[in-house]
């Protein structure tokens, strides 16, 4: 839900904007807009240093250092010997990689004597190093030319002529051999193993690092916050807004009184704007960074991620729809969780784990195995889903009725809204569509589950539909003639039935997806049956496990993409176009310390 917000409105003389700043980033709670870019250049030189000092960080991060370097003490300013650390760092390796091609390509041709080869150039018979593709290499040129082959593979052939030649593939002539340029290697190793102790050193202080960055963010933080100000009476006084969530509103108000600033305080209006908090559950928390990928509503709509957190988690499993892979994607989830980058996406990916297990258990499908054939399972057969239902396959039926319940919700949470925003009477045709498609489908599933009798069904239908007709024709606007709202509402009677329609058949991707990574989990499955035979051949269990092994790995990553790309589409598409949902908020961001 969204959190309800107060408005706090500062007035304090000019010079004092720097004490507010302070005291808002101590409590941590009050967002005041602020522009996300630098706007003069002192805050030009401070987003200059975060980038120099994030660079930096990462360099170290990256930097590999042996097991047991013993660091070389540094003193001084970390952030400005770092960079000279690692640009010898880097510089050193490149050279030492260079170094080792070089000896690596020499090692061909010998230990020769680059002297002798220039005494033998003055002296009229040059020698002449070539390398060329073996295929091109022809070995009568031997009988023209006094060639030797050095060496030879099935890609290259090496050859020395002494004298005049023209033969192709020349190149420069050497002037070190492999001994004089191995010597060199180990004077840059030894410097190198120099240099990896004071990286070794420089690591050690990433965190003095750190936390110079996180101070420079808060400084520019509060910096961009203070050049909000407003100036008044002259520029002698200041003026701030600044939001944040009522149950803090205590807290805000005794740290301000506390620092003595003159401050008027009042509930938050849908006319100011004021940026959106979330207050959710831990379950629907977990989905809020898909709702953010979209945007934030309005401060009067409504909060799309109880409804995502359900649905897209439906969705996911469906897509998926193999209990295997869900037990993969449990241990995925729990092994982010020892990653930092990725810590905070861990619950969410056990979450979607544990959701397809059990949607892949009713789908009765392990690995793209029927797992209603196993005995073990039989006395459970009933949870599974029938593969036919009323003549059509099971998973599009489950998918079509899904899509007919998120549509339907979608219309009510519309109708709630639109009556809280503009009145009942403003809501009329709003209300008569989801009458008629909400209330039709209640009725349709209440007669086939024989709840309803067909007389009773049809005069509810008659009903349901005259009362409608009120609201989607004559009444469908206020204040706007009924012959006019008539017309405009046949209009509309021909895009909402066409878009119904193509949006209820949109869900059948949920089916298509599903079945599309089931058949492709029994293919490799098949092709690893193939391989194995009988099983009574040891060795070919090998190649068994690689391809089965192999082939689901690449079936999961297929997927787990077009499981989180399609059911996102389906909510940010179909539900938020059927239940009028606007983003049109900005994200809470509190004035902090980093």
């Amino acid at each position: 839900m969204i959190a309800p917000m107060t408005k706090y409105s500062f007035i304090l003389l000019s010079g004092m904007q720097d004490s507010l700043m302070d005291t808002l980033q101590e409590t941590g709670l009050v967002d005041i807009s602020r522009s996300s870019k630098p706007v003069d250049d002192h805050s030009r030189e401070l987003v200059a240093e975060i980038e120099l000092l994030d660079g930096l960080i990462k360099g170290l991060q990256k930097a590999e250092v042996p097991e047991g370097t013993e660091p070389e003490y540094i003193d001084g300013d970390i952030e400005h010997l770092a960079g000279g650390i690692l640009m010898r760092y880097s510089d050193d390796a490149v050279e030492m990689e260079a170094i080792r091609k070089q000896i690596h390509q020499l090692k061909i041709w010998g230990n020769f004597n680059p002297d002798i080869l220039k005494k033998l150039d003055q002296a009229g018979v040059p020698i002449h190093f070539h390398s060329l593709p073996t295929k091109q290499f022809k070995p009568n040129w031997a009988d023209e030319y006094p060639l030797s082959v050095i060496d030879t593979d099935k890609t290259h052939t090496w050859f020395v002529v002494a004298g005049e030649d023209s033969l192709p593939g020349e190149i420069p002539l050497p002037t070190q051999n492999a001994a004089q340029l191995e010597k060199d290697l180990m004077d840059r190793e030894n410097h190198y193993s120099h240099v990896l102790a004071r990286v070794a050193s420089a690591k050690a202080r990433i965190p003095e690092l750190e936390e110079k960055r996180a101070r420079c963010y808060s400084e520019l933080d509060k910096y961009l916050a203070g050049c909000t100000a407003v100036p008044a009476a002259e520029d002698t006084l200041l003026t701030y807004v600044g939001y944040a969530p009522t149950e803090s509103e205590e807290e805000v108000s005794a740290k301000l009184d506390q620092a003595g600033f003159l401050y008027i305080k009042e509930e938050a209006k849908v006319q100011d704007n004021p940026p959106i908090s979330f207050k959710n559950n831990k379950f629907v928390k977990m989905f809020e960074v898909l709702t953010d990928m979209y945007g934030r509503p309005a401060y009067n709509g409504f909060d799309p991620t109880p409804f995502i957190s359900v649905f897209f988690l439906l969705f996911f499993a469906l897509c998926m729809g193999d209990a295997g892979y869900g037990l993969i994607l449990i241990l995925i989830g729990l092994a982010l969780k020892k990653v930092d980058s990725f810590k905070s996406l861990a619950p969410l990916v056990v979450t979607l784990g544990i959701g397809t297990v059990v949607v892949g258990f009713f789908l009765h499908t392990f690995f793209s195995i029927d797992i209603a054939k196993w005995e073990v399972f039989k006395p459970v057969s009933f949870l599974f889903l029938p593969d036919q239902i009323a003549g059509y396959a099971g998973g599009m039926v489950l998918s079509l009725i899904v899509g007919i319940i998120h549509l339907c919700l979608a219309m009510s949470v519309k109708a709630i809204e639109a009556v809280k925003v503009n009145g009942f009477s403003a809501s009329l045709g709003t209300l008569g569509w989801t009458t008629l498609i909400v209330g039709g489908v209640i009725v349709g599933a209440l007669a086939l589950a024989g709840v309803l009798s067909a007389p009773v069904t049809k005069i509810v239908v008659i009903v349901l539909g005259v009362v409608s007709a009120i609201g989607i024709f004559p009444l469908n606007t206020k204040g706007r003639s009924p012959v006019v709202n008539s017309a405009l509402g046949l209009w509309d009677t021909y895009n909402t039935v066409t878009g119904l329609l193509g949006d209820v058949l949109s869900y059948l991707r949920l089916y298509a997806l599903g079945l599309a990574g089931g058949m492709l989990g029994m293919a490799f499955n098949d092709m690893g049956k193939m391989v194995l035979g009988d099983g009574s051949n040891a060795v070919l269990w090998i190649p068994f496990v690689l391809l089965v092994v192999i082939g689901h790995t690449l079936n999961i990553a297929m997927c787990a993409l077009g499981a989180f790309v399609h059911p996102l589409r389906l909510n940010f598409l179909e539900f938020f176009k059927n239940s009028g949902y606007e983003a049109k908020g900005q994200v809470y961001n509190p004035l902090r310390k980093q």
